[in-house]
């Protein structure tokens, strides 16, 4: 009987150093291959394009265009590969100065999504304003002007048609202005289809539209104030990059989600959406 360390004790430590963790392409690539999945495979199981994988595969994050992308792109290819994102995020913020705030990090947004209460007045609409109220006022002034000299001649020649004249200042009030449409007052729409209008009101997203047979009707990004709309004659399938930039209508209603900014969102409408609202 031996005194001393067993064989296990005598192993060497485990390296659990920063050094010995796999970086975050290579945690993705491995998962991947684990999972006997290729690039074609999360692409289309993703809708994120083979370029932009390839790139996060070498840990080179660039294509993403910016932090809140990347770890968009990060939380989705880890769950396709049935890797666990939180801790591959928690890497990528360590490495790259923390995680962003939920304004948009890169300064290039940061303006285009004050919103309206913030901005100072509209003096240009006021002056419009104004100015519409003086012509509307010159106008029914005037109008109102000459009715009262064809009542004074028809009411001094004692004609027929005297009291008609003198009634017409009871039913010829200016009508009421029409009401400005609402958000989701967009053209019509038909009923035998489903049409999706898609805004990128608040900053730029990458977005994906394919109809009911896969056909692949846009890919790409839409910057701020773009919108595309698509139709087809059972269902629209959706994928946005950053919902949270997105204002999205569907047949001919705007859909109230609280998308956060960065969040990616695969989506489907048919005719009969949206259920309520």
């Amino acid at each position: 009987m031996s005194i001393g360390n067993s064989p296990e004790d005598e192993r060497p430590f485990e390296d659990v150093s920063e050094e010995a963790r796999p970086s975050i392409g290579r945690a993705l690539r491995q998962a991947r291959l684990d999972a006997g999945l290729t690039v074609d495979d999360v692409t289309n199981a993703t809708r994120v394009r083979i370029a932009i994988v390839q790139a996060i595969e070498a840990d080179n994050f660039a294509p993403c265009g910016g932090d809140v992308y990347a770890r968009g792109h990060i939380r989705t290819l880890a769950k396709a590969v049935h890797l666990d994102p939180a801790p591959l995020l928690a890497q990528y913020d360590a490495s790259h100065g923390g995680r962003p705030a939920p304004t948009p990090a890169a300064p290039l947004f940061e303006a285009e999504r004050i919103r309206p209460e913030r901005r100072g007045p509209n003096w240009t609409a006021a002056m419009v304003a104004a100015i519409v109220a003086v012509i509307g006022f010159v106008g029914f002034t005037a109008f109102k002007g000459d009715d009262g000299g064809k009542s004074a001649v028809a009411e001094g020649g004692s004609t027929p048609t005297s009291d008609k004249t003198a009634s017409t200042p009871k039913t010829d009030k200016p009508k009421d202005p029409k009401p400005q449409p609402s958000d989701s007052a967009i053209a019509a729409v038909p009923q035998d289809k489903v049409t999706v209008q898609v805004s990128a009101a608040d900053g730029r997203s990458w977005v994906a539209a394919k109809d009911h047979n896969g056909r692949l009707l846009f890919d790409g990004l839409l910057k701020q104030g773009d919108s595309k709309t698509f139709q087809d004659s059972e269902k629209i399938n959706l994928v946005l990059g950053d919902a949270g930039a997105i204002d999205l209508y569907v047949n001919g209603k705007k859909i109230e989600d609280d998308w956060q900014p960065g969040a990616v969102e695969r989506l489907t409408y048919t005719k009969g959406d949206p259920q309520a609202g």
